[in-house]
């Protein structure tokens, strides 16, 4: 377990977890991007790895990746809308990254909304480039922007410059 700001830990997401998580990812969605079976068909695979943050033993936050071959893909980031702006994303993400250090990953990868400046932000400050856009890719047809952060031998970031150009900058 690893600690992040105040007196929450990041854990690995447990069967108990389930319906929490699906409750936070549908309060920063909108909707969420999984019902309660399938999250669990995502516990069960052996390259998808998530975590929580905990509080008092509840959920509060999470990470869902899937590590394959030498890459890592984020597949959601969320936090409890009462939670935020208090550097749990950033834990997860860092917890993620030194996970990905410790398994060899070279690329890790993930898509965020055009219009979410705050995690565009987050990305910005690992390390991660704008490599593609994703037109219409959400159900609402917002666009996504495709995200990469290059690790080198040592796991360490490999400066990099956006690989696309779009009509309003994603700073």
């Amino acid at each position: 377990m690893d600690r992040v700001p105040g007196s929450v830990v990041i854990d690995r997401m447990r069967e108990a977890d389930v319906h929490a998580v699906v409750s936070i990812d549908a309060s920063s969605l909108g909707s969420s991007a999984w019902d309660e079976a399938q999250l669990r068909g995502e516990l069960d695979r052996s390259w998808a790895h998530l975590w929580v943050v905990r509080e008092a033993d509840a959920p509060i936050a999470f990470i869902a990746t899937w590590h394959v071959a030498d890459e890592l893909h984020v597949l959601n980031i969320a936090t409890t809308e009462s939670h935020r702006r208090r550097g749990h994303a950033r834990g997860l993400l860092r917890h993620a990254l030194g996970f990905a250090v410790e398994r060899k990953v070279r690329l890790v990868l993930l898509e965020v909304r055009r219009s979410n400046r705050a995690a565009i932000g987050l990305y910005r400050s690992f390390g991660f480039v704008a490599m593609g856009l994703r037109e219409r890719y959400y159900s609402d047809d917002e666009d996504a922007v495709e995200m990469l952060l290059r690790l080198d031998d040592e796991g360490r970031p490999v400066p990099g410059a956006d690989e696309v150009t779009l009509d309003e900058p994603i700073s």
